[in-house]
């Protein structure tokens, strides 16, 4: 089964990928014994998706293969449906796939192996959105009534895109936040100041400069849109703080908030992992 969006997933359906997530956690132990072979490709830079499905994988027991854009057919001209197509042929039993083109998937419709999304351009980035919900559930065991806000880049992000819209469906409130010229088209602004205290939840996000057409570094960012060690301090007693990664430093988010008593930045890491067993074994069992 592949996994190209959420649009039309249940809370039902998103539960049960967490249940199997926690299982694995908890030491539940499939063992596919080198009898499946997973195929990572993905055509833009990535760790923590990379790394973990490929954790992931190796933890079900599977063969993977890693594919290197830069050595490959691609370099000849070949095209993005060819080179999918070509790993088609080859009966392998799953496909990660990380692309700049949003939608890809969409001209990948003919192809027969189950396709896990690792990220589309700015769209949508599933597995990573189902790993943060997974953290926010192990946190408070609900979703329904949480107040997250979004903070930093989110025009770019497709992490801000995938989470606004599951979380709204799942009955979270979701607030943005961020400078003017990182806004979506989507979702109510507020300062993050106005908000900092109400929130359960506040997930900062990378500000993306290989995605910038002005480069220019934002050098007060930090003090007008990021979190520190002050803005901690007006959060609530049990609220976290997220971040998909990678982070910079003293720029979205400082040193001493990066791993302090609030900060679920490491756990998410860890659940993607879990996260990502659950989805290849839903994808190849």
């Amino acid at each position: 089964m592949s996994l190209l969006n959420l649009n039309h997933y249940t809370q039902n359906e998103i539960l049960n990928i967490i249940n199997i997530a926690i299982e694995f956690k908890e030491g539940k132990k499939i063992d596919f014994k080198q009898t499946k072979i997973i195929a990572n490709l993905f055509f833009e830079p990535s760790t923590r998706t990379h790394y973990s499905f490929e954790v992931a994988a190796n933890k079900l027991g599977c063969k993977t293969l890693n594919f290197a854009p830069d050595n490959s057919s691609l370099e000849k001209g070949e095209t993005l449906y060819d080179t999918i197509r070509t790993f088609d042929s080859f009966d392998i039993d799953c496909l990660v796939i990380r692309h700049s083109q949003n939608e890809y998937y969409k001209q990948l419709q003919t192809i027969n192996t189950p396709i896990l999304n690792a990220g589309d351009g700015s769209g949508n980035h599933p597995t990573q959105s189902l790993l943060d919900l997974l953290t926010i559930y192990e946190e408070y065991g609900y979703f329904k009534g949480l107040t997250i806000a979004i903070a930093g880049d989110i025009k770019h992000s497709r992490v801000a895109r995938t989470n606004f819209n599951i979380m709204k469906k799942l009955g979270m409130n979701v607030l943005l936040t961020g400078p003017e010229n990182l806004k979506s088209d989507y979702g109510s602004y507020y300062d993050i100041d106005d908000i900092i205290h109400e929130v359960d939840i506040l997930m900062m996000l990378r500000v993306q400069n290989e995605r910038h057409i002005n480069k220019q570094e934002i050098l007060d960012y930090n003090t007008k849109y990021g979190i520190n060690e002050n803005r901690v301090k007006k959060m609530k007693q049990t609220s976290i703080i997220m971040h998909p990664g990678p982070f910079n430093r003293g720029m979205e988010i400082t040193n001493d908030v990066v791993e302090c008593d609030k900060s679920r930045i490491f756990n998410q890491s860890n659940n993607g992992v879990y996260l990502r067993m659950a989805v290849i074994y839903n994808a190849i069992k």
